[in-house]
Protein backbone atom coordinates (compact mmCIF):
# COMPACT_ATOMS: atom_id res chain seq x y z
CA UNK A 1 0.00 0.00 0.00
CA UNK A 2 0.77 3.50 -0.97
CA UNK A 3 1.60 4.81 2.55
CA UNK A 4 2.69 1.66 4.12
CA UNK A 5 6.08 1.15 2.17
CA UNK A 6 8.33 2.36 4.33
CA UNK A 7 6.28 1.26 7.58
CA UNK A 8 5.55 -2.01 9.00
CA UNK A 9 1.72 -2.10 10.90
CA UNK A 10 2.58 -4.21 13.92
CA UNK A 11 -0.39 -4.93 15.89
CA UNK A 12 -0.04 -5.93 19.73
CA UNK A 13 -1.30 -6.88 22.96
CA UNK A 14 -0.51 -9.31 25.58
CA UNK A 15 -2.35 -12.71 24.37
CA UNK A 16 -6.15 -13.06 24.30
CA UNK A 17 -6.92 -9.20 24.11
CA UNK A 18 -7.71 -9.54 20.71
CA UNK A 19 -5.07 -9.20 18.60
CA UNK A 20 -6.29 -11.97 16.01
CA UNK A 21 -9.12 -10.30 15.26
CA UNK A 22 -7.56 -7.18 14.45
CA UNK A 23 -5.07 -8.56 12.05
CA UNK A 24 -8.49 -10.15 10.74
CA UNK A 25 -10.03 -7.19 10.44
CA UNK A 26 -6.69 -5.53 8.50
CA UNK A 27 -6.50 -7.98 6.07
CA UNK A 28 -10.10 -8.09 5.30
CA UNK A 29 -9.87 -4.19 4.94
CA UNK A 30 -6.71 -4.80 2.32
CA UNK A 31 -3.71 -4.87 3.97
CA UNK A 32 -1.04 -7.79 3.26
CA UNK A 33 -0.27 -9.21 6.64
CA UNK A 34 2.26 -11.54 7.36
CA UNK A 35 1.41 -15.01 8.35
CA UNK A 36 2.72 -18.64 7.86
CA UNK A 37 -0.47 -20.16 9.02
CA UNK A 38 1.43 -22.82 10.94
CA UNK A 39 -0.82 -21.87 14.01
CA UNK A 40 -4.55 -23.53 12.73
CA UNK A 41 -8.33 -21.91 13.74
CA UNK A 42 -9.59 -23.83 17.15
CA UNK A 43 -12.34 -23.73 19.28
CA UNK A 44 -10.44 -20.99 21.14
CA UNK A 45 -9.92 -18.69 17.99
CA UNK A 46 -12.39 -20.18 15.16
CA UNK A 47 -11.55 -17.23 12.58
CA UNK A 48 -7.49 -18.29 13.07
CA UNK A 49 -4.67 -16.45 14.81
CA UNK A 50 -2.99 -14.89 11.65
CA UNK A 51 0.67 -15.20 13.38
CA UNK A 52 4.00 -15.35 11.93
CA UNK A 53 5.87 -18.52 13.83
CA UNK A 54 9.16 -16.65 13.56
CA UNK A 55 8.06 -14.13 15.31
CA UNK A 56 7.96 -15.84 18.66
CA UNK A 57 11.32 -16.06 18.28
CA UNK A 58 12.56 -12.16 17.91
CA UNK A 59 14.35 -12.08 21.13
CA UNK A 60 17.38 -14.49 19.21
CA UNK A 61 16.63 -13.77 15.82
CA UNK A 62 14.51 -10.54 14.32
CA UNK A 63 15.59 -11.39 10.86
CA UNK A 64 11.82 -12.18 9.59
CA UNK A 65 10.60 -8.55 10.15
CA UNK A 66 13.93 -7.17 8.61
CA UNK A 67 12.84 -5.15 5.44
CA UNK A 68 9.09 -6.20 5.82
CA UNK A 69 7.36 -2.92 5.07
CA UNK A 70 3.82 -2.53 3.75
CA UNK A 71 2.46 -5.34 5.65
CA UNK A 72 1.05 -5.97 9.09
CA UNK A 73 2.01 -8.45 11.45
CA UNK A 74 1.01 -9.95 15.20
CA UNK A 75 3.76 -9.01 17.84
CA UNK A 76 3.04 -10.21 21.32
CA UNK A 77 3.76 -6.58 24.30
CA UNK A 78 6.97 -8.16 25.30
CA UNK A 79 8.61 -8.81 22.39
CA UNK A 80 8.11 -5.47 21.24
CA UNK A 81 11.38 -4.33 22.26
CA UNK A 82 12.85 -6.34 19.70
CA UNK A 83 11.82 -5.37 16.76
CA UNK A 84 14.30 -4.50 14.35
CA UNK A 85 15.96 -1.13 15.51
CA UNK A 86 16.23 0.43 11.62
CA UNK A 87 12.94 0.53 10.32
CA UNK A 88 9.41 2.23 11.21
CA UNK A 89 6.46 0.91 13.03
CA UNK A 90 2.84 1.65 13.18
CA UNK A 91 1.59 -0.36 16.08
CA UNK A 92 -1.54 -0.58 16.82
CA UNK A 93 -2.22 -1.69 20.37
CA UNK A 94 -5.29 -2.95 21.27
CA UNK A 95 -5.88 -3.47 25.57
CA UNK A 96 -8.59 -5.59 27.38
CA UNK A 97 -9.75 -5.21 30.75
CA UNK A 98 -7.00 -7.71 32.36
CA UNK A 99 -9.24 -10.45 34.18
CA UNK A 100 -11.17 -11.10 30.88
CA UNK A 101 -7.84 -11.49 29.23
CA UNK A 102 -6.93 -14.03 32.19
CA UNK A 103 -10.27 -15.51 32.27
CA UNK A 104 -9.71 -16.65 28.12
CA UNK A 105 -6.19 -17.60 28.79
CA UNK A 106 -7.07 -19.59 31.27
CA UNK A 107 -10.07 -20.96 29.89
CA UNK A 108 -7.77 -22.22 26.53
CA UNK A 109 -5.74 -24.20 29.10
CA UNK A 110 -8.42 -25.78 30.57
CA UNK A 111 -8.24 -24.17 34.24
CA UNK A 112 -10.81 -22.16 35.32
CA UNK A 113 -10.76 -19.60 38.26
CA UNK A 114 -13.16 -17.15 39.73
CA UNK A 115 -10.62 -15.79 41.64
CA UNK A 116 -7.22 -13.90 39.59
CA UNK A 117 -3.50 -13.73 42.03
CA UNK A 118 -3.53 -9.93 42.61
CA UNK A 119 -0.43 -10.11 42.02
CA UNK A 120 -0.37 -11.69 38.41
CA UNK A 121 -2.57 -8.82 37.07
CA UNK A 122 -0.52 -6.45 38.70
CA UNK A 123 2.38 -8.04 36.95
CA UNK A 124 0.81 -7.81 33.71
CA UNK A 125 0.04 -4.25 34.19
CA UNK A 126 3.33 -3.56 34.71
CA UNK A 127 4.48 -5.20 31.51
CA UNK A 128 1.90 -3.18 29.58
CA UNK A 129 2.87 0.05 30.73
CA UNK A 130 6.74 -0.82 30.74
CA UNK A 131 6.50 -1.79 27.30
CA UNK A 132 4.24 1.23 26.38
CA UNK A 133 6.44 4.08 27.72
CA UNK A 134 9.55 2.11 26.05
CA UNK A 135 8.18 2.10 22.98
CA UNK A 136 6.66 5.77 23.33
CA UNK A 137 10.18 7.02 23.19
CA UNK A 138 11.58 5.36 20.08
CA UNK A 139 11.60 7.95 17.55
CA UNK A 140 10.58 5.01 15.04
CA UNK A 141 7.41 3.95 16.30
CA UNK A 142 3.80 6.00 16.18
CA UNK A 143 1.30 3.81 18.68
CA UNK A 144 -2.39 3.41 18.45
CA UNK A 145 -4.47 2.64 21.47
CA UNK A 146 -7.33 0.48 20.97
CA UNK A 147 -9.85 -1.25 23.53
CA UNK A 148 -11.12 -4.42 22.62
CA UNK A 149 -14.66 -3.69 24.02
CA UNK A 150 -14.86 -0.34 21.90
CA UNK A 151 -14.02 -2.80 18.79
CA UNK A 152 -16.50 -5.19 19.41
CA UNK A 153 -19.19 -2.16 20.14
CA UNK A 154 -18.29 0.73 17.74
CA UNK A 155 -16.37 -0.83 15.21
CA UNK A 156 -17.25 1.95 12.72
CA UNK A 157 -16.02 4.07 14.74
CA UNK A 158 -12.33 2.36 15.66
CA UNK A 159 -12.06 1.74 11.81
CA UNK A 160 -12.00 5.07 11.38
CA UNK A 161 -9.33 5.51 13.67
CA UNK A 162 -7.69 2.83 12.41
CA UNK A 163 -7.48 4.34 8.66
CA UNK A 164 -6.72 7.34 10.11
CA UNK A 165 -3.32 6.29 11.83
CA UNK A 166 -2.49 4.29 9.23
CA UNK A 167 -3.02 7.35 6.48
CA UNK A 168 -4.54 4.68 3.73
CA UNK A 169 -7.96 3.70 2.79
CA UNK A 170 -9.15 0.50 3.73
CA UNK A 171 -12.64 -1.29 3.13
CA UNK A 172 -14.80 -0.41 5.83
CA UNK A 173 -17.67 -2.78 5.37
CA UNK A 174 -15.50 -5.83 5.00
CA UNK A 175 -13.86 -5.36 7.86
CA UNK A 176 -16.38 -4.49 9.71
CA UNK A 177 -18.07 -7.45 8.55
CA UNK A 178 -15.35 -9.70 10.35
CA UNK A 179 -16.39 -8.85 13.64
CA UNK A 180 -18.25 -11.57 15.36
CA UNK A 181 -19.94 -9.97 19.01
CA UNK A 182 -20.42 -13.74 19.34
CA UNK A 183 -17.34 -14.58 19.56
CA UNK A 184 -16.97 -11.92 22.61
CA UNK A 185 -17.58 -14.84 25.18
CA UNK A 186 -14.97 -14.10 28.13
CA UNK A 187 -16.42 -11.47 29.63
CA UNK A 188 -17.12 -9.55 32.38
CA UNK A 189 -20.81 -8.95 33.39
Amino acid sequence: MENLKDVLVVISGIPRSGTSLLMQMLQAGGVEILSDQKRKPDQNNPKGYLELEAVKRLSEDNSCLKGQTGKAVKVISYLLKYLPKNQKYKIIFINRNMKEILKSQQKMLGEIEENYPKTLIKAFHKELHNIKQWAEKQLNIQILNLHYKDVIKKPAEQIDRIIKFLNISLDKQEMIAVIDPSLYRTKLV
